[in-house]
Order: C-alpha cells, then structure tokens, then sequence
C-alpha cells in the first residue's frame, strides 16, 4: 500500500485543495502574469473561503484577459463599466462589482510599477529582500494571517493605487507565491521548497 502523504491541514477538505496545495502553494513565483492573477484571487477571496475561489480560477482566468496587465490596463472607463456587466451576467466569479472593477483598477497601477520597476516582481519581492521567508511551523495554528512585512506591503500597494489589498489578503498573496513558506514541517512540500528541489511551475 502506498504511503498516504501529509499535507498542509486546510489542503485535505477537496480534491481542488490538495491538488493547488501540492503543486504551487508556496512556490517561488515571479512571473508578472501570475503574480497579477494572485494579486486578484486573493483579493476576491475577502470574505470568503479559498476552496470557493479556486472553484471559479478558470472564469476568472477568461473574463480577465488571461490576467494580461497590458490589455486590462487599456480598458477606458465606460468600457470597464460595461465589461464589469458581462463579467457579472456570464462569468462564474464573485460577483461583487466593486471587487471586479478593482482588477481593472489594479493592471493600471501594475504597469506602473512595472515601469517603474522594469517588471512586476521586483517591487513586491523586495519585501523579502527578493528570497523567500523560511518558516518552521508545527501546525496550522502556528500560521499567522499577517505581519509587519505584509502590512508593510499592503501600504505600499495602495500607495500605489491598488485596491481590495489589505494586510491579510497581502500575506495571503505572500504566502501564494513563496515569498514566504508556511507549510507545516510535517508537510511533504516543505523541505523540498525550503532546500530548493521543489520548484515553481
């Protein structure tokens, strides 16, 4: 009989779960593109639980472009407002309007940055110093939902004209994309993502 694996906690409740957990939770993830994607699942996760927006990943993916910052940046006014109304009537998402307008919103401050910055993932990696955070963790409970390096990020994205980016959904995002590594040390992604033989995708 083959050897069950243990995993994060909050990962074994489905299949999307464990099978998001397993292939990208925490790895490191520097591509615009995704980063972006993340920026904006997060966000629509407030209030919510993640098994939902995983759920609706692949209608977010279609109604947002492909997350490609440039052509979401490009949307006038009048056509995000009519976009947001398509969105709503045909598109499995979180069908909070304000929460949608908010990725419009931020593929403009994104390209900002990414003007600024050259690309997108060197003004967020440099929160950790561009290396992801090592974490040690026994259990779930251990985990926190924010810290200084997340709020300090939260700030510094609204400075920057984000929106719906608060503390928690910063380190939620943070945790996403291994800037951080939150899995237990129990888990069977930890040591290969904190000794580099787990890569992203």
């Amino acid at each position: 009989m083959a050897e069950l694996q243990t995993r994060c906690y909050w990962a074994n409740h489905s299949n999307i779960e464990s099978q998001y957990h397993d292939e990208e939770w925490g790895k490191v993830h520097k591509d615009d593109r995704y980063l972006f994607e993340f920026l904006t699942l997060e966000g629509a996760q407030a209030g919510l639980n993640w098994y939902t927006i995983l759920k609706k990943r692949a209608s977010y993916n279609e109604a947002f472009e492909n997350y490609d910052i440039d052509k979401l940046a490009a949307y006038s006014d009048q056509e995000i407002e009519s976009r947001i109304t398509t969105i709503v009537e045909s598109y499995d998402v979180v069908r909070h309007r304000s929460k949608l307008r908010s990725v419009f919103t931020n593929a403009r401050a994104a390209q900002a940055l990414q003007r600024q910055y050259g690309n997108l993932a060197t003004p967020l990696w440099q929160f950790v110093h561009n290396e992801p955070q090592i974490n040690q963790w026994l259990s779930q409970d251990q985990v926190p939902t924010t810290t200084a390096t997340s709020q300090a990020l939260s700030q510094f994205l609204k400075q920057h004209g984000f929106k719906f980016i608060g503390n928690i959904t910063c380190y939620a995002f943070m945790q996403a994309v291994g800037m951080v590594n939150d899995h237990t040390i129990d888990c069977h992604c930890y040591h290969g993502i904190s000794n580099g033989t787990i890569k992203s995708l």
